[in-house]
């Protein structure tokens, strides 16, 4: 008798079926390289051109863009944050999202309604007796009533389902720090690529200047008899060539900024007091390498994956559930009277209790196959899941080259400027001199002028590999508190560790 009532209770209680989600094995910590990291990149001098360091495991600061020490560059990315509409619905899709987790927990427990109806009636006496306890034909009838209905959650369909909407909150929530990383970033990048089109243009209008001063010095030369006219009309043509490139780049200026204020949640006819030149950008030296059995934890992009194989893991357990047989439990208590005064006296009350078992026997294969289609969407989960880790290493790979190449393509970038600085000055003095002919001039100025801009181009490089870095291994969402949805709690492994930056629900 015992065994019998335990078994009762068990089956009460419920159990669900299906596969109980497991994490995916971490990747091995091998790192992203087939050969070793430097210990440190290469050093130049001039703006962005510190020696960066690599620190192996080191946590990254959840405001990483101020790492670059602008005041200007911290407002824009404030505003971004408070101001852009992709943030707002990745909010909203949370909360959508959480409400419905909450929602679905409601069928746990009895749904109870309660009805009044009222109706005036007469009695066909010509075929039936009054239906009244008077005999008048014509009769009220008042009939409040109280409904209670129940399905337990025997085999955990419901529990199953609230799993699964709760690895899609969990989704959710990471595709709001996807969205905040994201947004971030490209203000950065923004900011960066604004810098280095003021510096490009800064070189060209310099060497604008530098033609005409060389043009003017060729007029007085050809007015004295000494270069001849084609030699002015070459230093024409190179003039204009150099005024030539300068309107590309305003334009592309003009756009950037548009971006910006796209960004921070502005027309783009708005007026932005930031601006932004790559002096004014300090270069970070110390640079996070997180391990692959790290990165798993930090990319929003990868978390959100294994939300999403999590809820495809649960959907399993509901299609096994749908298979099974449910048991429905009902009740109904009332009462019915032909006045309000007699509604609740002895012989107008009835009630009703109800149990049902309904077991699935055939559909045509429907149920079957939903559980395969389930099982699946699991695995076609899994290889998006794998193939979100693989991306992430890769990116945090490419980002690695990127900055190792680009430290030593600005020291190479530093003295290409260097020595086409002081070949131009040289020939200068030459051609006033009459040492040499104006073609050597010609070829010194161009040589000059595109080691200007492949500097300044360089010096960017180095900036916007930095903050691609720090996007690559996550941008320390984990440590951040003005992001997070503090009516959400953490989510939980089925270990019952806590997740950082996890989203379960009460």
């Amino acid at each position: 008798m015992r065994r019998s009532g335990v078994a009762v209770l068990m089956l009460l209680a419920g159990c669900a079926v299906g596969p109980d989600y497991k994490r995916p094995a971490p990747p091995a910590d091998a790192g992203y390289t087939p050969e070793p990291l430097p210990a440190s990149t290469a050093a130049a001098n001039t703006a962005a051109g510190a020696s960066q360091r690599f620190v192996s495991g080191a946590d990254l600061s959840g405001e990483w863009w101020t790492l670059f020490h602008s005041p200007p560059l911290n407002a824009l990315v404030e505003q971004a944050v408070k101001g852009n509409p992709n943030v707002t619905a990745a909010r909203a899709a949370l909360r959508q999202a959480h409400e419905t987790v909450l929602a679905q927990k409601g069928v746990y427990y009895p749904q109870i309604a309660a009805g009044l109806s009222a109706s005036r009636n007469l009695t066909p006496i010509g075929a039936v007796s009054p239906a009244s306890a008077s005999g008048n034909p014509y009769y009220s009838l008042i009939t409040p009533q109280l409904s209670v209905s129940f399905v337990p959650d025997i085999f955990g369909e419901n529990a199953r389902t609230v799993e699964s909407l709760a690895a899609q909150a969990e989704n959710q929530e990471f595709q709001l720090q996807a969205t905040y990383l994201t947004l971030t970033s490209n203000v950065v990048a923004a900011a960066v690529q604004e810098a280095s089109l003021r510096g490009q243009i800064a070189a060209v209008q310099e060497t604008i200047r530098i033609e005409s001063d060389l043009l003017g010095i060729l007029q007085k030369q050809m007015a004295l008899g000494q270069v001849a006219g084609a030699d002015v009309a070459a230093q024409e043509a190179a003039l204009a060539q150099a005024q030539q490139a300068l309107p590309p780049l305003q334009k592309q200026l003009a756009q950037q900024r548009d971006q910006i204020a796209v960004l921070i949640g502005l027309g783009p006819g708005a007026d932005i007091p930031e601006r932004f030149e790559l002096d004014a950008l300090d270069l970070p030296v110390d640079l996070p390498v997180s391990l692959p059995s790290k990165l798993i934890e930090q990319r929003p992009d990868i978390r959100a994956a294994e939300a999403t194989l999590h809820a495809a893991s649960a959907q399993i357990g509901v299609a096994v559930a749908a298979r099974l047989p449910q048991i429905t439990l009902g009740g109904v208590v009332g009462g019915s009277a032909n006045q309000l005064s007699t509604l609740f006296t002895p012989g107008s009350t009835f009630w009703t209790i109800s149990a049902g078992l309904t077991q699935p026997i055939f559909e045509g294969g429907t149920l079957l196959h939903k559980q395969r289609a389930a099982e699946a969407a699991f695995d076609q989960a899994t290889a998006a899941y794998r193939a979100t880790v693989l991306t992430g290493m890769q990116n945090v790979a490419d980002t690695l080259h990127a900055l190792v190449s680009d430290a030593d393509a600005l020291r190479a970038a530093v003295a290409a400027e260097a020595a086409a600085r002081r070949s131009l000055e040289i020939t200068r003095q030459q051609l006033k001199l009459g040492q040499i002919a104006y073609l050597a001039l010609l070829n010194a100025e161009q040589t000059y002028q595109q080691a200007r801009l492949s500097l300044v181009q360089a010096e960017a490089n180095r900036l916007a590999d930095t903050a691609a870095l720090f996007q690559s291994v996550g941008g320390g969402w984990w440590n951040r508190l003005d992001v997070a949805e503090a009516e959400y709690k953490p989510a939980k492994h089925n270990d019952g560790s806590a997740r950082a930056g996890g989203s379960g629900t009460d």
